[in-house]
């Protein structure tokens, strides 16, 4: 009975306009527009916070470089072994779908609440923290920002997404492009005078780069956590399946080129902020970025925290545009209410979705600071990629005969797996945390939720009514798949 569970889904996967849905999103998005997509969503707020972090548990550059590289060649693996998942299950979805077909019901729940609770609104809150760390930098100059001030800000911002991107699709979609050129802009001005510094000999950060290093378990893995936060958004595409033109073809190509661009584009700008401050400079910086522009364009320095703020708004616009997606399918599958996958019925766009994820990520901002949730959010994502991996392996060894016209050496995610493992398990042997106690405590807390709601079906009358005032309140309606 458990066999045939696991195995009609990921034949139906492929042909879902043949069974129970006959609607398809179009297939729109190209091999340009994927890789544009990944790297768009991968530079965010990461390369601009993150490094001062890596290096404070790592303790010196050299270390810190490898760490940003190994974080690089893990996303890429990580990428290919979703590569080959995509081409097996042609939906969108990303790792609820995956672990759908393969694990079934129950796992899945569990992914979708708390992806949608505690994920999500955690990797948006930490962006808008970012943005507001550098918005309001140069009104502090040559003192750290008020944490009230940066919280305030982040707040702020979360409500300026919100009314954006319930008011208008296309409103959203052209604050993401034209913050994406601000984006590159910043880091490219970083690169260019990075390597202005090393050919004037300013190459002192990196004598005797390995003294120093720390060689903790824990201490290394919460390094990873820090890097690998400014490489999130590997993974995306994988939740556009539906909408990529020839997904065998883009799916892998899309990942080959955008994640090889972006660690190199991350390893340059580390080497252009070491060039330009000493280790102990970068360590005492609220705002790597800005110091690197006082350092380096003196009173130009306002166009990076500028180009900054810019980039990580739109980094957080990206997140909030496409946090409803997750919400979508989780509800066209039944795991999740109704009212989360509804549209407004004039601006189309899915406000409760968006007003959920605002309400979570208000709530996470004002009972965190960056590094802890980025290191909370990391070791979530961590587990359930995890998962997903070993979905794939076990698809590898166990069916191997289902069409597939992709396929990763199996080294690959075996490598992805045992980083999984690593990642999750080793802060909680070298540091224990009672934070991840209580995550993990919220995690099996879908238990609660799950048989009574989804398995059993039990829908209690007084939700039926919350949900009708709500559609009344909200003026949304259910939304259905594109037709074409």
């Amino acid at each position: 009975m458990r066999e045939r569970k696991m195995t009609d889904p990921l034949h139906s996967s492929t042909d879902l306009s043949e069974g129970k849905e006959k609607l398809r999103l179009k297939e729109e998005v190209g091999l340009i527009s994927g890789v544009s997509f990944i790297a768009g969503t991968m530079i965010g707020s990461g390369i601009f916070m993150s490094p001062e972090w890596v290096l404070h548990h790592m303790g010196n550059p050299a270390s810190s470089l490898l760490i940003w590289a190994a974080c690089g060649l893990l996303a890429t693996f990580g990428a290919l072994s979703y590569a080959e998942l995509g081409t097996i299950i042609k939906e969108s979805g990303g790792e609820y779908i995956y672990i759908l077909r393969i694990f079934g019901s129950f796992p899945a729940f569990l992914f979708a609440y708390t992806s949608v609770i505690l994920v999500r609104p955690a990797g948006l809150a930490a962006v808008c923290l970012s943005f507001a760390e550098y918005a309001i930098a140069p009104f502090y100059p040559g003192c750290s920002s008020p944490q009230v001030a940066i919280k305030c800000t982040a707040a702020a911002c979360i409500l300026i997404l919100t009314i954006i991107n319930c008011l208008n699709v296309r409103l959203a979609t052209s604050v993401m492009n034209i913050f994406t050129a601000a984006k590159l802009l910043a880091l490219l001005v970083i690169v260019v005078g990075g390597l202005v510094l090393l050919a004037k000999g300013q190459t002192q950060s990196f004598q005797n780069g390995f003294q120093g290093t720390t060689a903790g378990i824990g201490t290394v893995g919460v390094a990873f956590y820090q890097g690998l936060w400014s490489y999130d958004g590997w993974n995306n595409l994988n939740y556009v399946t539906e909408e990529l033109k020839k997904p065998e073809v883009t799916l892998p190509r899309a990942l080959m080129i955008a994640i090889p661009l972006v660690t190199c584009l991350y390893l340059l700008v580390n080497v252009s902020y070491l060039a330009a401050m000493t280790p102990s400079e970068l360590l005492s910086s609220g705002a790597v970025a800005v110091t690197w522009g006082d350092k380096v364009l003196g009173s130009w320095a306002w166009l990076i925290s500028l180009s900054v703020a810019l980039s990580t708004f739109g980094s957080s616009n990206g997140t909030f545009f496409s946090g409803g997606r997750v919400c979508y399918v989780a509800a066209r599958e039944g795991h999740m209410p109704a009212i989360l996958s509804m549209a407004h019925v004039r601006c189309l766009t899915p406000s409760p979705a968006l007003l959920f994820t605002s309400a979570m990520s208000l709530i996470m901002i004002i009972s965190g600071t960056f590094t802890s949730i980025v290191n909370f959010f990391s070791f979530m994502a961590w587990l359930f990629y995890g998962m997903t991996i070993s979905g794939l392996l076990y698809l590898k060894i166990k069916k191997p005969e289902l069409p597939r016209s992709y396929k990763v050496p199996i080294i690959i995610p075996i490598i992805v797996l045992m980083a999984a493992v690593y990642l999750v398990l080793a802060p909680i042997i070298d540091q224990p945390q009672i934070e991840i106690l209580y995550i993990v405590l919220f995690i099996f807390s879908g238990v609660i939720f799950y048989f009574p709601l989804v398995r059993f079906k039990y829908h209690p009358r007084f939700l039926e009514r919350v949900t009708l005032h709500l559609q009344l309140l909200l003026e949304v309606a259910p939304t259905t798949k594109d037709a074409n």
